[in-house]
């Protein structure tokens, strides 16, 4: 009953991550600010936030009884590597999901108006996500996986530079936009590492570690970043508020 029960979240979760992979792109590429847009970033923040829940439930599975919910990895690989990787892992991952998409989200919504983005559960997330993030750190230096560690950062640095734009009392002009572009494309990362990595665990298990599976939707989204925030530079120097206003995604 357990493993079925295991077996189902991972098709939700597989089935959600998908919608979640395949919206990104539209609101990424297409035109910002239009009906697409605004209506597939909605569905690309759902999508995401039932990822991450879904993630965090199939880690506690992990955590409970490793052998049982991974029997196809049993002979494979040690409990204490499958408890580390899909579960301490997958649970900092999980938070850092939705902690990404519901910043995002507000961060659009509310746009200067700061202020109304220090909400309980969006100021609790930043909080959760770092501790999420040192504990993964912690579980990975007691298993030797130096991967559980490095990726703590992201959870860390998330957390940081999410609580200081959050407490800033004086935020630039536009800088909303640029947050709100950094975590929807941080959670875009998210889920195609989950895929990449998670994914070649079960297809190609000597690939599941390999800094490439990481890498890749690391570049890729850090490249994504870096031509937007210049974009709204370089619009900012020319033509002040309204076109960066044009540029957001707005999935309110």
């Amino acid at each position: 009953m357990e493993l079925l029960l295991f077996r189902s979240l991972i098709a939700a979760h597989i089935i959600a991550g998908s919608i979640g992979a395949l919206s990104f792109w539209v609101p990424v590429i297409g035109r910002k600010g239009g009906v697409a847009h605004r209506k597939w970033g909605r569905v690309f923040t759902v999508a995401l936030l039932i990822t991450g829940s879904l993630a965090i439930s199939m880690s506690l599975f992990t955590l409970a009884d490793p052998v049982t919910v991974h029997p196809r990895l049993a002979g494979k690989f040690s409990p204490a590597f499958i408890r580390g990787i899909f579960g301490w892992m997958m649970l900092h991952i999980g938070i850092l999901t939705i902690n990404l998409a519901w910043y995002g989200w507000l961060c659009v919504r509310n746009k200067r108006n700061t202020a109304a983005n220090r909400t309980l559960v969006n100021v609790g997330l930043q909080y959760l996500v770092i501790i999420a993030a040192l504990n993964c750190a912690f579980q990975g230096w007691l298993i030797g996986q130096p991967l559980m560690m490095g990726i703590a950062i992201v959870g860390v640095a998330t957390g940081g530079t999410n609580l200081a734009f959050l407490y800033n009392p004086a935020p630039p002009p536009g800088e909303w936009l640029k947050e709100h572009i950094k975590a929807i494309v941080g959670a875009g990362i998210s889920v195609y590492t989950a895929f990449m990595a998670f994914g070649s665990v079960r297809i190609f298990p000597a690939m599941a570690l390999h800094p490439m599976m990481w890498t890749i939707p690391l570049s890729i989204g850090l490249a994504i970043i870096l031509y937007h925030r210049r974009t709204i530079d370089l619009q900012r120097r020319g033509r002040p508020s309204t076109a960066v206003a044009r540029q957001a995604v707005a999935v309110d």
